[in-house]
């Protein structure tokens, strides 16, 4: 592995924020801000995306960051160089959720390896036609730990239960001020936009679309074919020990770990937060999961539908518009 130390350019941070701005996030709204100095980047929340109704106590926020920064360690690891996170550096800046250091040694192998899936993973929300193996849900499970975080898998009558609550989500969240006014902006973006959640990442109503509540989106434009069996994808529920600002943080790291690691396999993601906004249905999935941990989002894996086309990219926002 190519050692990397201070030398780092600022080019070349830039270009890793590029890349760590791939991360998913709830709604694509994209809610961080970075700023790039010689040998660190920053990463900040910023708050005037967080979706207020949607996300009141701001989790969705905070672990859509923590993807973003693990995608960050990933696009430096790709590149050779080594880094040491400092999470929550500044008690009085609420919104600067880390510094990324680039300091001297190997770019770590587990990170490195994942570098080619951060332009290659997309939110597939079609049915699957496989769940995730034996074999990965072990991997998947080791790369979640190693990060301050633990997935779960649910099965059988554990999986219907969690679909429910989803579903109750589903039916209650529209009754609560300002969520309805939230969704159609994040997906009725303006033309040319560079966020949200366009329609050709929607699956179309059709044959394969399940309950009608478990996509929150309205109608898209991506196909659905008669051949599209229920949806056989695993349930996974990621959990931290605690529940305060750097777990969900850590949990998003967690999420990116686990999705890169999954694409890199050959399977398809999506991640469903809708069942945790709601303090009763999240309270339902930590039982349901048979975990003491806390349930901070919940992640879809299984075989992408044979024959069913790749998902078009998502917009992200420019280098310049994320940067300060």
């Amino acid at each position: 592995m190519t050692r990397a130390g201070h030398g780092i350019d600022i080019s070349t941070l830039e270009e890793a924020v590029r890349r760590a701005v791939r991360a998913p996030s709830i709604h694509n709204t994209q809610p961080w801000r970075w700023h790039v100095a010689p040998g660190r980047v920053e990463l900040h929340a910023d708050p005037g995306r967080r979706l207020i109704a949607t996300d009141p106590d701001g989790r969705d926020m905070l672990v859509s960051c923590g993807a973003a920064l693990h995608h960050l360690r990933v696009a430096l690891a790709g590149v050779g160089a080594n880094t040491a996170t400092t999470r929550l550096p500044d008690p009085e800046r609420r919104d600067h959720l880390a510094t990324v250091h680039v300091v001297d040694g190997h770019a770590p192998s587990a990170d490195a390896s994942l570098y080619a899936q951060i332009d290659r993973r997309r939110c597939d929300r079609r049915p699957y036609d496989a769940g995730a193996s034996p074999t990965l849900v072990g991997g998947l499970t080791r790369r979640a730990r190693a990060l301050g975080a633990d997935i779960v898998a649910v099965e059988g009558p554990a999986r219907e239960r969690i679909l429910r609550a989803i579903d109750d989500a589903a039916l209650d969240q529209p009754h609560r001020p300002g969520y309805v006014g939230e969704l159609v902006v994040w997906t009725h973006r303006y033309a040319g936009a560079r966020d949200g959640v366009p329609r050709t990442s929607i699956p179309a109503d059709g044959p394969g679309t399940g309950s009608p509540h478990r996509n929150r989106f309205p109608s898209g434009t991506l196909p659905q074919r008669a051949s599209f069996g229920p949806d056989a994808g695993t349930l996974f529920v990621v959990t931290t020990p605690g529940d305060d600002r750097i777990d969900r943080l850590r949990a998003g790291e967690a999420v990116s770990a686990v999705l890169l690691a999954a694409a890199a396999a050959g399977y398809a993601s999506c991640p469903l937060s809708q069942a945790l906004e709601l303090s009763s249905t999240r309270s339902r999935v930590q039982y349901t999961a048979g975990t003491t941990g806390h349930p901070q989002l919940l992640l879809r894996i299984g075989r992408p539908p044979a024959h069913g086309g790749p998902v078009p990219e998502t917009p992200r926002r420019s280098l310049s518009a994320v940067l300060f």
